[in-house]
């Protein structure tokens, strides 16, 4: 019998092993940290042994993460933070090696119907934040010649949807900016990529839910088959902490060639 190869599919054979990811000595920042992805991607980067900045304008909710780090390798500091403050947010990101540009916020409007300051206060929250968040800390990564910038994008940074301007164009913003750290961190050893998932379970997509209701006319219960994943090929909501080990993996060894991508995990919603 002739002996089958170990990996067939070729490349090197690495079984995941969460364990596998030491950031121990390492400082991580990750924003809208206190649920969802956030509290997945901090949780995850303590588990592997970071000190996790983690920011949040929702004190009650960074405190219930605090209680959640017990037993993990690394630590998590919870920091109260409302990102519309611009120098505070860049003064926040001072130090850190790994910077996690997850906040987001969303209102689903019409274009002819959408309040022209929550447009601006959401390009602020994703936009202009995460910019002044990278250039506060690019310093101590070009310093120390390593770093990794991972942006939360959305399969809406690839592709639009109707009544979401502000948020369709903040998140294609991100994708623009994340590019172009990529190919000015080269050099000084820093990575920088976005991940774009679907629908993930979180407080935001609830909300939505609710908005997407309102604004077609149909129960909740119909939202998430009929719009929410209606051209998706994998017919579920995304888990928070299939996100955080994406995010994971992209601070790691294996990915140190890796900069300027999209990692796309959206249930085969692009595939169309």
């Amino acid at each position: 019998m002739t002996e089958q190869p170990s990996n067939p599919g070729g490349g090197v054979d690495t079984p995941l092993d969460p364990s596998s990811l030491d950031l121990s000595g390492r400082t991580a920042l990750v924003t809208g940290a206190a649920g969802g992805i956030g509290r997945a991607c901090t949780l995850r980067l303590a588990a592997a042994g970071a000190t996790v900045r983690a920011v949040d304008r929702d004190e009650d909710g960074l405190a219930e993460l605090a209680g959640e780090v017990a037993g993990l390798k690394g630590t998590v500091e919870p920091q109260v933070l409302d990102l519309t403050d611009l120098d505070a947010a860049e003064r926040a990101a001072g130090g850190v090696d790994v910077l996690v540009n997850n906040a987001g916020l969303q209102l689903v409007r019409p274009v002819h119907e959408f309040p022209p300051e929550v447009f601006h206060t959401v390009l602020t929250v994703m936009l202009e934040a995460p910019f002044r968040l990278i250039r506060g800390a690019l310093p101590h990564m070009y310093e120390q010649g390593w770093g990794r910038i991972i942006n939360v994008s959305s399969v809406h940074g690839l592709r639009a949807s109707a009544f979401k301007s502000a948020y369709v164009s903040a998140k294609h913003g991100l994708e623009g900016l994340s590019k172009t750290v990529a190919l000015e961190g080269a050099p000084h050893g820093v990575t920088s990529n976005c991940v774009n998932p679907g629908y993930v379970r979180t407080p935001l997509v609830e909300k939505q839910i609710t908005d997407q209701s309102a604004v077609h006319g149909i129960p909740e219960d119909r939202v998430v088959s009929e719009i929410l994943l209606r051209d998706t090929a994998v017919k579920r909501l995304i888990d928070p902490a299939e996100v955080a080990e994406t995010v994971a993996f992209l601070c790691g060894p294996a990915a140190a060639t890796i900069t300027g991508s999209s990692y796309v995990m959206d249930g085969g919603w692009t595939a169309h």
